[in-house]
């Protein structure tokens, strides 16, 4: 007969084991060391581009702007004369802290500093730190010092909201 001092043991044993094997299909398991010298080699993770300039600079799209849109481009004009309308009530671009341009990003009620940034196909974007063109980026569509016109790269704020069109204000007398 088993005593139970032994019982208790073997009890023990059991459930460490159990144990063992449960936290070894868990991924938590030792892993041994590998003595072979074929061990392949951990893949590289792609690297980040980094951001290219964009042709705009932000000192340019600073300042007061009346803010109208348009999703038929034969209302550009006509949209051209109701923002300039608007700087009663400007939208304003601020400068940065960190070298950029402070805006509002699709859907969004609070403005954050923006980067402008440019691509290799030429296009400048206005948008969050990351990849270019990015989900909330908006596109500068054209450009003139004082006409900027901008279209949101997400397909449904670029639907909702159309093609931007901000005029700028003349300076306050």
């Amino acid at each position: 007969m088993i005593s139970s001092a032994h019982a208790r043991t073997v009890a023990n044993l059991a459930a460490a084991s159990c144990l063992a094997l449960l936290l070894g299909a868990c991924g938590g398991g030792m892993s041994l060391p590998s003595f072979s010298s074929s061990q392949p080699a951990p893949e590289a993770e792609p690297g980040v581009a980094p951001e290219m300039p964009a042709s705009i600079r932000a000192d340019e799209i600073v300042g007061r702007w009346g803010l109208a849109s348009f999703q038929n481009p034969a209302d550009r004009a006509r949209t051209e004369a109701a923002a300039r309308a608007q700087c009663k009530n400007p939208y304003v671009i601020g400068a940065g802290s960190s070298g950029g341009v402070v805006m509002h990003l699709a859907d969004q009620a609070t403005p954050q500093e923006l980067r402008l940034k440019g691509s290799p196909s030429g296009k400048n974007y206005i948008g969050p730190s990351g990849p270019t063109p990015g989900e909330q980026d908006r596109e500068i569509v054209s450009f003139d010092g004082r006409v900027m016109i901008t279209r949101f790269v997400d397909k449904d704020a670029a639907t909702r909201y159309g093609n931007m069109v901000y005029v700028r204000c003349a300076p306050r007398a």
